[in-house]
């Protein structure tokens, strides 16, 4: 459960400084969210730790003697709350960094919830500004990184703090910061990735490709989606282990494996992590549609060579609520 009003009310000094405590730091809620989300890789966890780290500020608001700025306090109080919570926890990831084999299409379907498995968070969770470093694969392979390494690399390279002041804020030396940096990009490096991996904001070319995306996916044009996608793409579903490489396996998957036919699914576009995203809907019996999957893309090349690089389908019903996309679509829904 979260932290609520009255809890805070009574962990420190009366109401009227509360308000204005409560206007300190309200203005960082956003940004400190996209920061516990890259430490923890749950939107849920990210709340909750956000919610954490202004308790123990207003716990410790007394004796804040102003000899840092306000932000790089609340930043030190996060990140060691958030390493708390990491402690003894798996890694959050997705069935593409689990390390197995790519699936054929023809493969069976296996599905754990026993894996912590990584969340998208909605662009209106986070400042735009925060959207560089909120990338779905970059977060992902910050999973990969040891806990103080991950916090470390996201001290240093997100929020470009020196040596010394990380190695405030984790009680070790610069040395030891500098060590773990080098170390968590070694790791990066080995996957391609660095938080400067940025897709710009969508241009005419990439409005036309997600639009015709759209409208592949509700004609279920098996031939249209695979042109749509680069010839090495991948695609993972979560919590589904499976994951796919090429184009035309990808079509395959989605021929035999997706249960709508034409005109059976509607896709509502969204932002996640700072990318193209859509809520795919299915039709039911009676006609009407419900949430099926949550399409999260990453788009490749520019001009003619402008494809679809890679998909996150992550199934979990619970995500259009969070993403504010409709809980159904009437039976004669079509889209735009």
């Amino acid at each position: 459960m979260g932290i609520t009003v009255t809890e805070i009310e009574t962990a420190g000094p009366g109401s009227d400084e509360l308000a204005d405590f409560d206007t300190l730091t309200g203005r960082y809620q956003r940004e400190l969210m996209a920061h516990c989300y890259r430490m923890s890789g749950s939107v849920h966890e990210a709340e909750d730790l956000v919610q954490e780290t202004f308790l123990r500020a207003w716990k410790a608001s007394a004796s804040f003697q102003g000899r840092s700025s306000v932000r790089t306090w609340l930043y030190k109080i996060a990140t060691n709350v958030c390493l708390t919570n990491l402690e003894s926890k798996p890694r959050r990831p997705l069935p593409t960094g689990l390390g197995t084999a790519d699936s054929a299409p023809s493969d069976e379907l296996f599905e754990d919830h026993e894996v912590p498995w990584l969340e998208p968070i909605p662009d209106a969770a986070v400042q735009v500004a925060e959207r560089d470093t909120i990338r779905l694969a970059f977060v992902a392979a910050l999973q990969h990184l040891p806990a103080r390494q991950r916090a470390v690399l996201i001290l240093r390279d997100v929020l470009r703090w020196s040596a010394a002041e990380t190695a405030t804020a984790l009680d070790t030396t610069t040395a030891a910061v500098n060590s773990a940096l080098q170390r968590a990009h070694a790791q990066l490096a080995e996957r391609g990735l660095s938080p400067d991996t940025v897709e710009p904001d969508l241009d005419s070319a990439q409005r036309s490709l997600l639009d015709a995306y759209l409208q592949a996916f509700w004609r279920k044009d098996i031939d249209q989606i695979v042109q749509l996608l680069k010839y090495d793409a991948t695609w993972d579903m979560p919590p589904f282990v499976n994951h796919f490489r090429g184009a035309d396996a990808i079509g395959e998957l989605v021929g035999t494996k997706c249960p709508g036919g034409c005109n059976d699914m509607p896709m509502i576009e969204t932002v996640a992590n700072g990318q193209p995203a859509f809520g795919l809907y299915m039709r039911q019996p009676d006609g009407h549609f419900e949430p099926f999957h949550l399409q999260v893309l990453q788009l490749t090349g520019a001009g003619e060579d402008l494809r679809v690089e890679h998909v996150t389908a992550f199934f979990d019903a619970r995500l259009f609520a969070r993403f504010g996309l409709p809980e159904r679509l009437p039976a004669d829904y079509v889209p735009a």
